[in-house]
C-alpha cells in the first residue's frame, strides 16, 4: 500500500462521536435546544408539486418554520455532521439518499430541490456525506450503489465545470431570463444598478452568468472572484474534489474493486494536488489563493476557503504553517471572517465582518488534522461562546455572525434568518471536539507527505 492509499483510508479523520463530557450551562442550553428542535426542520414531500421536487425520504431544511420546504445541497452536509453526532444518523442517511436520488434523476445535485435551481449545483459535499453514512452503517451494498451515483456527479463536475488548466470552476446552464434576473438581484443585494453602468449587452450577459456561478459556489456574493466567478478556479471547490478522489479510492478498495481502479483515483488526486500547488500557491506571498485562469493570475483576496485545503488534506504538511498564518488576517474575537478586512468596491455578505458556520467547521477540523490543536481549540471556543451568548439574548441560532462581537450585526444582502441547520451542525461538532468526544486522528508525518 503506498502512502497516498494509506492517507485515503484515513480520511475523513474526525470519524467518531462519543459520550459528552461536562460543559458550561450556556453551551448545554444550546445543545438542548438543538436536540429538541431537529424535528421542526423536517419536511417530507415525495411527489413533485409545482416547483418543489419530490424526494423519496423525509429531509431537513435550513431552518424551522414555513420559510423553506426544499432541501439545500451544501447546507445539508454541515447539518448531517451534527445529526450523526446528536443521535440522528437515520435522518442523515435520509438526507444523503435524497441527494443521491437527485443525481440519479438529474445527473447532478441541484442547488436546492426546486426546479428553478436546475441551472446550477452547489459546492460538492455528497461524497463526504456518503462516507459519513457508510462509517455509521457499514452497509457495503448501499455504498456500492452510492459509489456508482457519485461517479455520475463527479462526471458532471469534470465535464461541465472543467478549465483548460485541469482545475474546476463554478458555472451554470442559465437561460437568458435567469441571467437577466441575476443582474437585477445582484444589483439589489450589492446596492447598485449594473444595468445603468454603460456595459455592452455582451458584458452584461457575462456578468449575469458570473453571478449565477457565484450562487453555485454558495458564497453569493463575495469579493474573491471580482464578480468574474467563471474565470476562477476556487480553492474550496478543488479541495473538495481532491477529497472526492481520495474517497473514491477508498470506496473502491472497500468494495473489492480492481486495484487499477483504486490507483486511477489516487493518480487523479495526486495530479489535482500538483495543479493546486502550481496555480493556487503564491510563493512570494507564501499563501494559497483562488486562481484566475483566464488572466493567469491569482486573486488578491485572502479568504477562509484556504482552510478547506487542510480539511481535505490537499496540501503537504510543509505548507500547513503558511495556511495557519492566514489566521492573523482572518481570525477575530468571535470566529473567522469569510474574507480579510480590506477596502472593497461593494459590501459583501461573504466577507468581513461576517463569520459563517461552514468556514469555522472546516477551519477547526483542518487545523486539528494537521496537528495545530492550540489554534483549532481556540477558534472553536471563540465561535461556540459567541453563538451561545447570542442564543442567550435572542433564543435563536443564526445563519451568520459578526466576528467582532458575535452579534447578528452583519453585512447582509438579505434578511438574516434564524437558522437551525448548518449552525446547529457546526455547533455540535465543535462542542464535541472541545469536549473530547469527537477526536481528530492526526496524520503521521510520513503519510501526509506522500
Amino acid at each position: 500500500m503506498n502512502r497516498l492509499t494509506t492517507l485515503a483510508l484515513l480520511l475523513p479523520l474526525l470519524a467518531g462521536c462519543g459520550a459528552q463530557k461536562r460543559r458550561s450551562p450556556e453551551i448545554a442550553a444550546v445543545r438542548t435546544f438543538i436536540h429538541e428542535n431537529w424535528d421542526s426542520t423536517i419536511q417530507y414531500s415525495p411527489r413533485d408539486t409545482a416547483t418543489l421536487i419530490g424526494l423519496p425520504h423525509p429531509y431537513t431544511v435550513p431552518t424551522a418554520g414555513a420559510m423553506f420546504r426544499e432541501m439545500y445541497y451544501w447546507d445539508t452536509f454541515f447539518t448531517n455532521e451534527g445529526l450523526v453526532c446528536d443521535g440522528h444518523a437515520e435522518l442523515a442517511k435520509n438526507n444523503t439518499d435524497n441527494l443521491l436520488y437527485m443525481v440519479r434523476r438529474f445527473g447532478k445535485v441541484y442547488n436546492g430541490s426546486r426546479t428553478y435551481y436546475e441551472a446550477r449545483s452547489q459546492q460538492p459535499y455528497l461524497s463526504m456525506m456518503v462516507d459519513r453514512v457508510y462509517r455509521t452503517t457499514g452497509d457495503r451494498a448501499w455504498l456500492a450503489e452510492a459509489y456508482r451515483t457519485l461517479e455520475r456527479e463527479y462526471d458532471f463536475w469534470m465535464r461541465e465545470r472543467i478549465t483548460p488548466v485541469g482545475l474546476n470552476r463554478y458555472g451554470s446552464s442559465a437561460s437568458d431570463a435567469l441571467v437577466n434576473e441575476f443582474l437585477v438581484t445582484a444589483g439589489e443585494r450589492l446596492g447598485t444598478d449594473f444595468l445603468a453602468q454603460g456595459r455592452t449587452p455582451e458584458e452584461l450577459h457575462k456578468l449575469g452568468l458570473d453571478f449565477v456561478a457565484e450562487a453555485e459556489s454558495g458564497w453569493d456574493f463575495n469579493p474573491r472572484f471580482e464578480r468574474r466567478c467563471t474565470d476562477f478556479c476556487p480553492l474550496d471547490l478543488n479541495a473538495n474534489l481532491f477529497l472526492y478522489e481520495l474517497n473514491f479510492a477508498r470506496f473502491a478498495r472497500e468494495l473489492g474493486r480492481p486495484q487499477e481502479e483504486e490507483q486511477q483515483w489516487l493518480d487523479r488526486a495526486r495530479e489535482r494536488r500538483a495543479r493546486i500547488m502550481r496555480y493556487c500557491y503564491d510563493p512570494e506571498r507564501r499563501q494559497f489563493y483562488d486562481y484566475d485562469y483566464v488572466n493567469d493570475r491569482r486573486s488578491e483576496v485572502l479568504s477562509a476557503a484556504v482552510f478547506s485545503l487542510l480539511y481535505t488534506g490537499a496540501v503537504t504538511r510543509e505548507y500547513a504553517p503558511q495556511i495557519v498564518a492566514a489566521l492573523d488576517r482572518l481570525e477575530y474575537d468571535c470566529g473567522i471572517a469569510a474574507c480579510e478586512d480590506r477596502p472593497y468596491d461593494y459590501v459583501y455578505q461573504w466577507s468581513y465582518p461576517n463569520c459563517w458556520p461552514p468556514t469555522c467547521l472546516y477551519a477547526v477540523e483542518g487545523l486539528a488534522r494537521y496537528g495545530f490543536e492550540r489554534e483549532a481549540r481556540r477558534l472553536a471556543g471563540e465561535w461556540l461562546q459567541a453563538v451561545a451568548a447570542t442564543f442567550r439574548t435572542t433564543g435563536n441560532l443564526w445563519e451568520k455572525y459578526n466576528v467582532l462581537d458575535g452579534s447578528t450585526d452583519v453585512s447582509a444582502e438579505y434578511d438574516t434568518p434564524a437558522m437551525l441547520g448548518w449552525t446547529a451542525g457546526t455547533f455540535i461538532c465543535l462542542d464535541d471536539y472541545l469536549s473530547g468526544s469527537l477526536t481528530p486522528e492526526p496524520l503521521p508525518e510520513q503519510l501526509i507527505n506522500y
